[in-house]
Formats: structure tokens, C-alpha cells, sequence
């Protein structure tokens, strides 16, 4: 296997396992401060067994992610040192101001709601329930940064050795392709955090306990779930969109499977793509669709995989799969949250046992939806590790050779297995203790 090939597998799999708990944080912290302020405010005793149940459950995701974030910037020196040497002056600025700034917000302020004392929430414990919420937020912005960067670079200049220098850490930040791309990010992680909050809900309506805060789990995860649902689509999916239109085109053509260029081109709702005769096989085309999504015009030309040469392809296969399984999965989310919005203003969602168990079985596809859209994003801009300035073979590491790698992705796999276990055994224990339980665990 070439080193380049099993560095980049190591890398997907150590971020795709990590990125698993980040989408828990940033989509459960607003739930969090929801709860814990309004317990602070009303001295509701069962909102803030809510409040209690939700810090723990948050507090288990953010563990887990300290722990797997930890080996990511180690792999920049171990297995990415052409990259880090080449880009590392521009990156370094936002990793190390999520490190500085979010991370030590989040977790100073995390601890004031673990430790901060028993029984009700505070005002200061409210507060500090925001806080945790914005420095988790922050946290994934930097990083989403970072990525927007190496998929749109901006604000550097080029210095000797071939190197890159920062020239405006502003331009970085604040590029229309890092907004926009957080903004999709950050609606996939609170469109999960709705889903969890609701399925959770469910679960305890169908089992018949914790009857009460189980019917406002549902009624707050389901209004949340359909704004979230609506919002990823438009405006935050459709811009991310028509950034690739224009920045990156040839990650476009492979999302949609489009291999010749074609005007008032059809789009493909279901296909295979067979890169080997450039064709996409038994599909089903909504005409003119993509020509107007990507221009707004239903006949525009749009550039297809031949316009470009093979060489600057991504793996077209993954990209188009991930792709479609992304926007499939956020159609179905819109539709069951949609019903449960409707079953919620009639009044008989909380008697619907078919969309109650609708609810609860869909908890786990967000996660799925997230992770292929991370896929589209990074595969897609594939043979670029820096788009349009350097390529993934020349980020890797020279002294490091595919079989070191391979031995310790073995290892990766045999400990993030054992973490996953623990991960879930801690937060079904929680789920199945309830919210009563913590309170009287903290009355005890």
C-alpha cells in the first residue's frame, strides 16, 4: 500500500470516529442551557432533573471528544509534516485559538455546571450553561475554519521555500466559504442534538415513564428537528452549494455523478456511476434541476467530469454515494419531522405509538447524515490537501512508511473500539436511570 493511501485512511478513520461526539456537544448544548436557565428562573423541580439529565449526557460526549481530538493534531507531525510545513503557519492560527480560547471556555465553564453545587440550578450555573454552549460552538468554528481554508485558501501569501504566510487571520475566519460551511455544520449538529432530545422523549412515552419530561423532550426535539431539517437545506446547504458551483466544479460534476457537459442538465435522483465508460447507470433525473440549482437557469450548460482531466478527479464513487446519502437522509428527516410537527398541533402525537417509535428509531441517522456530508466535503476535494496549491501526496510525511501507519491505525481501531463501548454503555445507563434518577443520585 502507498504511504499516502494508509495516512489518509488513518486520518479518516481517527476523525470520523472523533467527529461522532463534537456533533453530541455543539447539537445537546443549547438543550442544555435551555434547561438549566429555565430551572434557574422557574425552580421547576423537573426541569431541572432535565437540566441534571442533559449536563451529564453532554458531559460523557465532551469526554469522549477530548480524548479522540487529542491524536488529530499529533497526526499533522507524525503523518502530514510536508503539509504542516508548507500550510502550518496559516492552520496553526485557528487550531490554536480553538485550543485557547474555546476549548478552556467550554471546559472551565462545564465544570461549574458538574460541580457547581447540588439541587437547582443557579443563575451563576445558567450562565455558565451558555457559556459551555458558546465555547463549544466556538470550538467547532475554528476547526470548520481551518477546512474552509484548505478548501477555499485565503489570506496568505506565498514565502520562501514555498511556503505559505499568514496575511490576514480575518480573511480566514470570516471567508463567505467558513461562515457559510459552519453554518451547515452547526445546523447538522443541532438538527442531531433535536433528533437525540425527541427520540429520547419517545423512548420514555413508549416504555411509559418519565411521562412528563418525555412529552417535552418530543415537543421541544420536534420543533427543533423540523426548523433544523428546513434550515440545512436552505439557505445553509443550497450556498454551500452554489460555492462548489463556483470554487470547485469538478467536486460538483462527481456529487451528481454528471460526466459530460450538458445544458439544462437533468438531476440524478438514484444512479451508479461507471467511471470506467462515463455514464451514470439505471438513473432517475429530475430535468433541468441541477442546470437551475447551480445557476438558476433550467438551461444552463453545466461542466461534466470529461471538462477536466482525470487527473484532477476526485474518487468519483465515494463522493457520489456520500452525497446522496446526505441529502436522502435529510429528505427523510424533514418528512418525519414534519409529520411529528403535525401529529404535535393536533394533539396526538403523544398517543401516535407509530410516530413515536418513528422518532426514536431515526435517532442514529443524523450521525450518518453528518458523517457523509463530512465525506463529500473531504473526499470530494480530492487530489487537493490544499485546493489548487498542493496535493495530498505531497503532504505526507518521508520518514514515515505505510506499514508503520497501518500498525497503528490497528491500534486505533482496537482502543476507539473499546471507547465506543464505554461511550455507550455510560450514556444508556443514563438513559435508562432517567432524570429522576439524577436527582435523587444528587439528593443522596
Amino acid at each position: 500500500m502507498e504511504t499516502v493511501l494508509a495516512d489518509r485512511i488513518q486520518f479518516a478513520f481517527t476523525i470520523m470516529f472523533h467527529y461522532l461526539f463534537p456533533i453530541g456537544t455543539m447539537g445537546l448544548a443549547p438543550f442544555v442551557a435551555l434547561y438549566t436557565w429555565k430551572a434557574a428562573r422557574t425552580h421547576d423541580p423537573d426541569t431541572a432533573n432535565a437540566a441534571r439529565f442533559w449536563t451529564k449526557i453532554f458531559s460523557i460526549n465532551f469526554a469522549a471528544g477530548v480524548v479522540t481530538g487529542i491524536p488529530m493534531e499529533f497526526q499533522f507531525g507524525t503523518n502530514w509534516a510536508g503539509f504542516s510545513r508548507i500550510g502550518g503557519a496559516v492552520i496553526g492560527q485557528p487550531l490554536a485559538m480553538e485550543g485557547i480560547f474555546a476549548f478552556f471556555l467550554e471546559s472551565i465553564f462545564l465544570g461549574v455546571l458538574l460541580y457547581g453545587g447540588r439541587g437547582r440550578p443557579t443563575r451563576f450555573q445558567a450562565w455558565a450553561a451558555v457559556l459551555v454552549c458558546l465555547g463549544s460552538w466556538l470550538s467547532g468554528f475554528f476547526i470548520v475554519a481551518t477546512d474552509a481554508w484548505m478548501q477555499h485558501p485565503v489570506g496568505y501569501a506565498f514565502g520562501t521555500g514555498g511556503k505559505l504566510q499568514l496575511q490576514s487571520i480575518a480573511a480566514v475566519l470570516f471567508s463567505r466559504w467558513a461562515l457559510w460551511q459552519f453554518a451547515h455544520v452547526l445546523t447538522g449538529a443541532l438538527l442531531a442534538g433535536a433528533f437525540i432530545v425527541a427520540g429520547i422523549g419517545a423512548y420514555y412515552l413508549l416504555a411509559g415513564r418519565e411521562t412528563a419530561l418525555g412529552k417535552r423532550f418530543v415537543r421541544s426535539g420536534t420543533i427543533a428537528g423540523f426548523i433544523f431539517a428546513a434550515i440545512a437545506a436552505f439557505p445553509t446547504g443550497d450556498v454551500n452549494a452554489a460555492d462548489v458551483t463556483e470554487y470547485q466544479p469538478v467536486k460538483l460534476a462527481a456529487m451528481e455523478g454528471l460526466f459530460e457537459t450538458t445544458g439544462g442538465a437533468p438531476l440524478a435522483i438514484i444512479g451508479m456511476p461507471d467511471t470506467a465508460n462515463g455514464k451514470l447507470l439505471d438513473p432517475i433525473y429530475v430535468p433541468g434541476l441541477l442546470s437551475y440549482l447551480a445557476y438558476g437557469n433550467v438551461r444552463a450548460n453545466v461542466k461534466g467530469l470529461s471538462a477536466y482531466a482525470r487527473e484532477y478527479w476526485p474518487p468519483v464513487e465515494v463522493t457520489y454515494y456520500a452525497y446522496h446519502v446526505m441529502v436522502g437522509l435529510g429528505t427523510i428527516f424533514g418528512a418525519i419531522a414534519g409529520i411529528a410537527l403535525l401529529a404535535l398541533l393536533l394533539g396526538r402525537i403523544f398517543t401516535a405509538r407509530w410516530i413515536l417509535w418513528l422518532v426514536m428509531l431515526i435517532m442514529p441517522f443524523p450521525y450518518v447524515a453528518n458523517e457523509a456530508g463530512w465525506t463529500v466535503t473531504e473526499v470530494g476535494r480530492q487530489p487537493w490537501i490544499i485546493y489548487g496549491i498542493m496535493r495530498t501526496a505531497q503532504g505526507t510525511s518521508p520518514t514515515v512508511n505505510s506499514g508503520e501507519t497501518l500498525f497503528t491505525i490497528v491500534g486505533f481501531v482496537g482502543l476507539y473500539f473499546l471507547l465506543g463501548v464505554l461511550f455507550l454503555t455510560l450514556v444508556l445507563r443514563e438513559i435508562g436511570n432517567g432524570p429522576s434518577h439524577a436527582a435523587a443520585a444528587d439528593a443522596a
